[in-house]
Order: structure tokens, then C-alpha cells, then sequence
């Protein structure tokens, strides 16, 4: 799931202008530049039915848009809305925006902004 979702991030041109290929999972690199994309898997698990596992997967998946200034950090974030929200097709039953979080002006100057998105992602095992 990790490899497809971000293959369908790369494939927007919208979002490889702004982040090129930092579309990472786990973190971003100490010293490479921003606007970057981090995806974090937060749970996942398998889906069961009453006559046991019924072949998907659901997940929870934060996409951080990172980036050093407000409107590059919301700009990516719709990008990445527009693209995931509703889809389904490969291997993806199902990608649906949960929630979002505007986390606003970093606590010190300098720092990057970020935008959080968490999708609910139900996936072909």
C-alpha cells in the first residue's frame, strides 16, 4: 500500500511542481529542501467479517504537507486532497479524507509550516 500510495501522489503534476520527489514515508531528510510530503501509516489493520478475514486492509495514513511558508503548505495540501479524496482503482477500494488540521503559524521563527490530512484507506491485501 505504502509503495502504490505514493506512486499515486508522484503521478500529479500539481504535486511533483511543487515537492519534486520528496514524497516520504517516516520522515523527510535532514537537509533537503521543502515543500515535502510525509506519510505516516498511523494503524492498519485487517478487515474481518463473522466467517473471519474478508481480503482488505483498512488503514490510517496522516499525510503531513510540509513547507516554509502557509500558502505552499495549504496550496500542496488541497493538491493532495484533490487527488486522494473519493479514489478508488488498483489496488485502492477506497481513499477518504477524515480530517484535516491547519496547524497555523510554527512556534518558532523559521520553522516550517504544516498541514495535516488523515485518510482512511481501505486497500486489496
Amino acid at each position: 500500500m505504502e509503495e502504490d500510495l505514493r506512486a499515486l501522489l508522484l503521478d500529479v503534476p500539481a504535486i511533483t511542481a511543487l515537492v519534486g520527489p520528496r514524497v516520504n514515508f517516516g520522515r523527510h531528510p535532514q537537509g533537503e529542501p521543502l515543500p515535502a510530503l510525509v506519510l505516516t501509516t498511523v494503524s492498519d489493520r485487517e478487515g474481518l467479517t463473522l466467517d473471519g478475514p474478508d481480503g482488505l486492509q483498512r488503514a490510517r495514513v496522516q499525510i503531513d504537507c510540509w513547507a516554509d511558508h502557509y500558502g505552499e503548505a495549504k496550496h500542496l495540501s488541497r493538491a493532495v486532497r484533490q487527488r486522494l479524496h473519493g479514489h478508488a482503482g488498483g489496488g485502492f477500494r477506497a481513499l477518504i479524507l477524515e480530517a484535516e488540521r491547519d496547524l497555523g503559524a510554527p512556534e518558532a521563527p523559521g520553522r516550517p509550516f504544516r498541514v495535516s490530512l488523515d485518510f482512511l484507506v481501505t486497500y486489496s491485501a
